[in-house]
């Protein structure tokens, strides 16, 4: 079993923590979603591998928003850096990237983007 010694997760309100997480899962997911629902199978794959993309290189800069409401004294900065190179994207797809929750989650919403956008909208009428 991982050990996520050290995480900064762990340091943060479990309850905020949790809630921010599937608030900002579930609208990455519907957005996703939502934004390939009438396209082909393989434009909504990829819709959704360009989601985890954007999510793995800017939700650090709305985490650290959640770190500016808990903790005193943060300087207010931009935390995000260069985007993720194709391959650091595919480590967290694989689980082969850093062990921590935070990569792990990561990893996991990929997965859930792809088996979101395996569901096409219903056609009308």
């Amino acid at each position: 079993m991982t050990h996520y010694d050290g995480d900064s997760f762990f340091r943060l309100s479990v309850i905020g923590l949790i809630t921010l997480s599937v608030f900002l899962t579930a609208l990455t997911i519907w957005h996703s979603w939502w934004i390939g629902r009438r396209r082909r199978l393989v434009t909504r794959i990829l819709i959704a591998l360009a989601a985890l993309y954007l999510f793995t290189w800017l939700s650090p800069q709305i985490y650290y928003g959640y770190y500016l409401m808990i903790f005193d004294g943060l300087p207010l900065q931009i935390v995000t850096g260069a985007p993720p190179s194709p391959t650091s994207v595919a480590q967290l797809l694989t689980f082969q990237s850093n062990a921590t929750l935070s990569d792990h989650g990561k990893g996991a919403l990929g997965w859930l983007l792809i088996a979101a956008s395996l569901i096409p909208a219903r056609r009308r009428g």
